[in-house]
């Protein structure tokens, strides 16, 4: 089952971690593609989905007579163009990470003292960040950028980004393994092409967070 925007390499590593951690786990499906707006890949995306995802979140919570619904932002979405944050604050959904003024850095650290094996997991965000605002979210299109980010983590790049611009995939991974990208140029060439893009880019910035949102200011 894959739940878009979301790869199933996610839903998978959630249930087993609830299943080994014994906490009780309940799959939202958000239909994010159905909410109205939303493919049209406005600059308020985010906060039409994180809106629509934490109603039926707190339907949830009601139904299990769970009072109270937190969310994983931190201090270092502070820095960002996070509209989602603005439905966290309307529906009064709580940020403890942030609330308690830990970055991510800090909570690597603290997870791996507590054991937790998730510590050292790579940054994730939802897939419809890869794409340009205002360029229409698709199934395909998603389901492609899904399978170019799952080759890549395949082949050992810990931190990547497979941003869509059109029919071009520009990738992203950290300055230190640019080296790789050229070493398996041939291979991730040929596989991004039969995924169903036409041309296959590095971005020479590198990683980084929200680089979809460089272009606001255009």
């Amino acid at each position: 089952m894959w739940l878009l925007p979301f790869p199933e390499r996610e839903l998978k590593e959630a249930i087993h971690f609830c299943e080994k951690e014994g906490i009780r786990h309940f799959v939202c499906e958000s239909k994010e593609l159905d909410i109205e707006g939303f493919s049209h890949n406005p600059k308020n995306r985010c906060y039409i989905c994180k809106h629509e995802l934490f109603e039926k979140i707190i339907n949830i919570a009601k139904e299990q007579k769970i009072e109270y619904i937190a969310e994983g932002s931190n201090m270092d979405d502070n820095g960002d163009y996070r509209p989602g944050l603005q439905a966290v604050a309307e529906l009064g959904v709580t940020s403890p990470l942030r609330h308690s003024k830990l970055a991510k850095e800090e909570i690597r650290i603290l997870s791996r003292n507590l054991g937790l094996p998730t510590w050292d997991k790579q940054s994730f965000a939802c897939l419809s960040s890869r794409f340009v605002y205002g360029e229409e979210i698709t199934r395909d299109k998603l389901s492609m950028v899904d399978k170019a980010e799952q080759l890549l983590l395949d082949l050992g790049f810990h931190q990547v980004r497979v941003r869509i611009h059109g029919m071009m995939a520009r990738i992203e991974v950290e300055p230190g393994e640019f080296s790789k990208v050229l070493e398996n140029r041939e291979k991730i060439t040929k596989e991004f092409k039969t995924y169903g893009f036409t041309y296959v880019t590095m971005d020479l910035t590198g990683y980084r967070t929200g680089s979809m949102n460089e272009t606001l200011g255009e």
